[in-house]
């Protein structure tokens, strides 16, 4: 696929679920992608991009936004505490929002650095125990600490288990996210994001099927 056929996949998923054209922000995942290949997306004229690790977000995009200003990084991939001050700085947007020892370290910096992130909730939608996020039956709960926090909790997150249906995921996410009044869902990837979409998906999150296979890179 590329760039322009997985933005014609989004607009008719939009279409099919009678959803406004625009509804749904791409987020191309350049983790562990080649400069070259993330350069050709940017001068395509995308500017919405993900990344998993804050260290290698670092060594890429200060340079790219030289001559991208516009283009926004998301942080897809887990945060540890230590590396929450650099997250801050870097990124438009945090999805992995999961835990309260985290909630409380953004907090702090956001008082201290006068700004913050946007902010999803990671919810283990599946209760896998290799995995991080809030249990679903603790949404609730969380949701408000972090709103006494004064966090921008904009919406919640979700990876579905690879061997399970995604539908049930994504409507769970759905329904959680209506009870606490939140209207992003990040949710859906290259094998699913349609089907993403047609559960209310605002943020879908795409990389091999726009950028190919990944090719690892070497991280000191």
């Amino acid at each position: 696929m590329s760039l322009v056929h997985v933005s014609e996949e989004i607009l008719q998923a939009q279409q099919d679920a009678r959803r406004a054209p625009g509804s749904v922000e791409l987020i191309a995942v350049s983790k562990v992608q080649p400069n070259d290949r993330v350069l050709a997306v940017l001068q395509e004229g995308h500017r919405v991009f993900g990344e998993n690790r804050v260290q290698e977000a670092e060594g890429k995009w200060p340079e790219f936004q030289k001559t991208f200003p516009d283009a926004k990084v998301h942080l897809l991939g887990p945060l540890q505490s230590n590396k929450a001050r650099a997250a801050m700085r870097l990124f438009d947007c945090l999805h992995t929002l999961d835990r309260p020892k985290l909630a409380t370290a953004l907090a702090r910096l956001a008082q201290e650095l006068g700004h913050c992130p946007e902010l999803f909730i990671q919810v283990n939608t599946g209760l896998e125990p290799q995995k991080a996020g809030i249990a679903p039956d603790a949404v609730d709960a969380f949701v408000k600490d972090c709103r006494a926090l004064d966090l921008p909790i904009i919406g919640l997150m979700c990876i579905p288990p690879v061997e399970e249906e995604a539908s049930m995921h994504f409507a769970l996410l759905a329904k959680l996210a209506r009870r606490n009044g939140l209207e992003g869902l990040s949710m859906g990837m290259s094998s699913d994001f349609a089907k993403a979409i047609s559960f209310g998906a605002t943020h879908v999150r795409v990389g091999s099927a726009i950028f190919g296979a990944r090719v690892p890179a070497s991280l000191p």
